[in-house]
């Protein structure tokens, strides 16, 4: 027996609703091929993958996210830290892929090979192989383990059961899906390490296969990471200390229906504000006299990334049908730098370029324009 989603009220029935809705607006907007479309896309996944990896205590900053995304080695993130952002990253590469897949299905071995993937960098942890001893989940901020999984002799009958109920529609809406299948594998901790990465990865899996949205964009990583205290809460008051399957999951699928009723006004505040950010950056670079490919650098300047002439050729790169050398991308930096647009830090091999007050000051102003964020529990019953 593994948790069970509970008969949904009225209330979740109504947020469910307003995410549809949201998701809806969405995916015409998504469909629409702008030319700040890619480099959303790209940093929407960094944020995802940051989000996920800062929850297990895996230090690496956006821009050096991005960099790792792009193949390009980082500026300030450890080695074992990036190793562990890489190994996520392709996990969700694969998800990306394996979202259209026509000849997919969900088996102990497709989340092994999720879970080798995610760790392959670490041997010793035995990635893609259940674990053997006991298990526990762990908060960092009561420095203690805070819940014991199952015996390990019974997690492949466990996991049989939740690919099983996978493999099966019983009609519930595909976020409730996602949600449970996310909770039952952080409580089963069938690994020896990154269960909870893995459960992440396994909730956007099961939202791209049902459609719901562009896995880049149906992850709610990102809102976990900025929420990560509520989460070990939700988790804790489910889960209790111990494997308890009958417990009642409500809490735990409020939670997940927040997080995709605020990630996806946060999408929708976003692709809004960055089609309005990258116009102006256009016309800014024009005026001064630049090529449009500099808006890709200016941009990420823009966002308070730290910028190189690696990271702006290859994003510029993934992006066009074109390609510029690394000798254009240097020659561009400096001529934004010699029109006060970006300014250089350091030197030789460790120079990179931030956005002066000329380009952070639009973002900026973009930003003061922004409604007041909606924080307000969704579920809190209303005076009538």
């Amino acid at each position: 027996m593994v948790f069970l989603a509970p008969p949904l009220d009225d209330q979740e029935i109504s947020v469910l609703a307003k995410i549809g809705e949201l998701n809806a607006g969405l995916r015409l907007r998504l469909q629409e091929t702008r030319r700040w479309s890619a480099s959303l896309t790209r940093i929407q996944f960094a944020r995802a993958v940051q989000g996920s990896c800062a929850i297990d205590g895996i230090d690496a900053v956006l821009d050096d996210t991005t960099a790792i995304d792009l193949g390009e080695p980082p500026i300030d993130t450890e080695e074992f830290d990036r190793l562990a952002v890489k190994g996520h990253r392709d996990a969700l590469t694969y998800v990306e892929q394996l979202s259209s897949d026509g000849d997919f299905d969900y088996t102990g071995q497709l989340v092994r090979g999720l879970h080798f993937i995610m760790g392959s960098y670490d041997m010793k942890a035995r990635p893609g192989r259940w674990r053997q001893g006991p298990a526990s989940g762990h908060d960092p901020d009561a420095g203690e383990a805070a819940y014991a999984g199952p015996d390990a002799s019974d997690v492949p009958t466990l996991m049989n059961d939740v690919v099983a109920s996978l493999q099966t529609s019983d009609g519930s809406p595909a976020l409730v899906r996602a949600a449970m299948a996310h909770l039952n594998l952080v409580m089963i901790q069938p690994f020896q390490g990154a269960n909870g990465r893995l459960g992440r990865c396994l909730h956007t899996l099961v939202l791209a296969r049902q459609g719901v949205l562009n896995p880049t964009y149906g992850s709610v990583e990102e809102y976990l990471g900025r929420n990560t205290r509520a989460y070990f809460d939700v988790l804790a008051q489910v889960g209790a200390t111990s494997w308890q399957p009958e417990r009642d999951a409500r809490a735990w699928i409020r939670f997940a229906l927040t997080a995709h009723l605020r990630q996806a006004q946060t999408l929708k505040r976003r692709l809004s504000e960055h089609e309005q950010l990258w116009e102006r950056l256009e016309k800014l670079a024009s005026s001064r006299g630049l090529p449009d490919r500099t808006v890709v650098a200016l941009y990420d300047a823009s966002l308070g990334l730290r910028v190189r002439s690696a990271t702006y050729r290859a994003a510029f790169n993934e992006a066009s049908t074109e390609a510029i050398t690394e000798a254009t991308a240097s020659r561009d930096l400096r001529q934004s730098a010699e029109d006060g647009l970006l300014e250089a830090v350091g030197e030789k091999r460790g120079r990179h370029y931030r956005a002066t007050s000329d380009v952070a000051s639009i973002r900026q102003s973009i930003r003061s324009a922004r409604k007041k964020k909606e924080r307000s529990d969704p579920f809190m019953k209303r005076e009538t």
